[in-house]
């Protein structure tokens, strides 16, 4: 928050409690984020109507239904002086980008209570270029106490009425990812803008795939400004079991190249990430070896209404006639049901898939030769389709089950230095997610339904 004169300090409180607004949005004075008054604006009814400082200008600030609008006062000039017409237009914000709101008050050096009020302060969401959001403030200087009180509570009221908004949140972080600074982006990004809007939180500590799915750019501020507006937007998760026990929920999985990538990663955990990430993919092409699998898959239905599979859970009685089965020497094996944006894939590594409709890709890389297979890798940093090889082969599907036969796991001794280099022996890697799954038997992947949030469309 902009700071006083020397010896004191302005802060923007709820209620003037005692402690200092967080200082996550900043304060932007030339009101970029305002725009011209809509015409059917006019036509809302009027909530409240008075007059606050804006940036230095004394303003006629109107609160109607969906919009807070406001002009600079100007003096009385001669009839036909339209000189600072175009300067002084009426600006406005909508009330749906507004996520909290505080009084504004200073307090001087010692002063823990009854600091002076100066007015009040709005938390805004700003829309800025490629689907990035940012948030800023806006301050309504008034120093009448009573003034000031009757519009908090009316802003109050107003975010009231949000109710998709959420009150609390359950917080996974991975605290290895972002270069194991996920933890003070969290710190330092998110938690100062969920305690602004009083969002109570728990964190656990569990990649920001799924957010650059969603968003179109993998930027933590965006993700966290959608979730505290409350957009909500449906979302295809899988559930991982084997032998009839739960694995873990995911949006994407990889097994062969792509767990045995992530496992070699894993075991040299004391490279830099980029290291790290450059040695496994070299090595792991280096080791290349197929997969002896048995894979079934039930193919998607899109002629059945979404809603009503999920209602009648999909019996396995109706289905087993749909169940198609292939085998053969895999390179690798994807399973996606969001398009997984990232920055070796910006159009996702798989881009046709779709984020709701209760399908999966299931993506199969047949044995072929070292040089196929890398020209098939670097496709997916290239506008060529990366599917458009002999070797690859795509499915829509409901549930995928995923069959090793051959018993040696992710452990090639006769070609590692050291015997346990990636996974134990009898078990096989899976990247779920971003994170190291291991599993020694088959394993079932099934679609299910969850909700998370995102910009509306």
């Amino acid at each position: 928050m902009p700071r006083g004169k020397r010896g004191g300090r302005v802060s923007a409180l709820e209620g003037g409690g005692e402690e200092e607004a967080p200082s996550a949005a900043a304060a932007v004075p030339s009101a970029p984020w305002a725009f011209p008054q809509p015409p059917e604006a006019a036509a809302e009814q009027v909530l409240l109507r008075g007059i606050f400082e804006i940036g230095r200008n004394s303003c006629d600030v109107v609160l109607s239904e969906r919009t807070l609008s406001w002009r600079p006062i100007q003096p009385v000039r001669p009839a036909g002086d339209s000189k600072d017409d175009v300067l002084h237009k009426e600006e406005f914000i909508e009330l749906k980008d507004i996520f909290s709101v505080k009084l504004k008050r200073r307090y001087f050096a010692k002063q823990h209570r009854n600091g002076t009020l100066l007015g009040i302060t709005l938390f805004i969401c700003l829309k800025k270029e490629q689907n990035k959001l940012k948030d800023s403030t806006l301050d309504l200087i008034n120093l009448s106490e009573d003034h000031c009180d009757i519009w908090f509570r009316q802003f109050r009221k107003i975010l009231a009425g949000f109710s998709n908004r959420p009150k609390s949140l359950k917080i996974f972080l991975n605290p290895q990812s972002h270069k194991k600074e996920a933890t003070q982006v969290y710190y330092e990004k998110v938690e100062p803008l969920l305690k602004i809007t009083g969002i109570k939180t728990d964190v656990i500590s569990s990649t920001n795939v799924l957010a650059h799915s969603l968003h179109g750019i993998p930027h933590v501020v965006t993700a966290t400004l959608h979730i505290i507006l409350g957009h909500l937007q449906p979302v295809d998760v899988c559930t991982f079991s084997a032998t009839g026990k739960l694995l873990r929920f995911g949006f994407s999985a990889m097994f062969g190249f792509g767990g045995r990538t992530l496992a070699l990663a894993e075991k040299h955990r004391w490279m830099s990430p980029n290291q790290r990430r450059d040695f496994a993919v070299i090595k792991a092409l280096a080791q290349l070896k197929p997969e002896d699998c048995e894979i079934s898959f039930l193919p998607f239905n899109s002629s059945q209404d979404l809603q009503q599979r999920r209602a009648q859970g999909s019996p396995k009685s109706d289905c087993n006639d749909r169940w198609q089965m292939i085998q053969g020497q895999f390179l690798n094996v994807s399973i996606m049901a969001i398009p997984c944006l990232c920055s070796v894939a910006p159009r996702g590594l798989a881009p046709n898939t779709r984020l709701n409709n209760g399908s999966m890709a299931l993506i199969i890389a047949r044995n072929t030769s070292r040089p196929e297979f890398i020209k098939h890798l670097k496709r997916y940093a290239s506008v060529k389709n990366q599917f458009n090889f002999p070797f690859v082969e795509t499915y829509t599907v409901e549930e995928v089950k995923v069959y090793p036969r051959n018993k040696t796991g992710g452990h090639h001794p006769e070609e590692e230095d050291q015997p346990h280099e990636t996974v134990s022996e009898e078990s096989f890697p899976w990247n779920v997610d971003g994170d190291l799954m291991e599993a020694a038997s088959e394993v079932h992947v099934k679609m299910d339904l969850y909700c998370l949030l995102k910009k509306p469309a």
